[in-house]
């Protein structure tokens, strides 16, 4: 892995770095200093809003899905036992739990998107994960209880009788 990018804070704070893997292409954000459980690690905005989902937006109306800025936040991974959560009512990137300097922030994909643009079979590795990620409308009752999601999304699962 090689360093992209590091992203500081409104305090000029370093919270975080881009790394890329060379041989798969992909780029993941990793923490560049500790953090406690439910601490605001960055806020965010809306750089685009688009009525369609896309690889790389989070929902957060019927027919909006926005592009994150900072664009780092486009590198936060999906993991089923995720450390990290897009508050879209609060504009935050939100721990989960604590996590350490060096550790890479990860969120659950259905967390924020109800219908997602590209299904894709988790490879999170962990004893929990979930196996096919398409959206929260596709996960159980179950599965909907162990996780935190966004407002809206929220608001979708009690509307469905979920």
């Amino acid at each position: 892995m090689s360093l992209i990018e590091t992203i500081v804070d409104s305090d000029q704070t370093e919270v975080a770095e881009i790394r890329f893997d060379a041989i798969t292409g992909h780029r993941s954000l990793f923490s560049k200093k500790s953090f406690r459980a439910n601490e605001v690690i960055i806020g965010f905005l809306a750089k685009a809003v688009h009525e369609t989902p896309n690889y790389l937006t989070v929902q957060i109306s019927e027919h909006e899905h926005i592009e994150l800025f900072p664009e780092c936040l486009e590198c936060a991974n999906h993991s089923c036992v995720p450390n990290c959560f897009f508050d879209t009512t609060r504009m935050e990137f939100v721990t989960l739990k604590p996590i350490a300097a060096g550790e890479e922030f990860t969120f659950f994909y259905p967390s924020a998107e109800w219908d997602m643009d590209r299904a894709f079979e988790c490879n999170c590795g962990t004893d929990q994960c979930i196996g096919k990620i398409e959206g929260a409308r596709y996960l159980s009752a179950s599965t909907i209880a162990k996780y935190r999601f966004t407002d809206f999304i929220q608001q979708k699962l009690r509307s469905a009788g979920m």
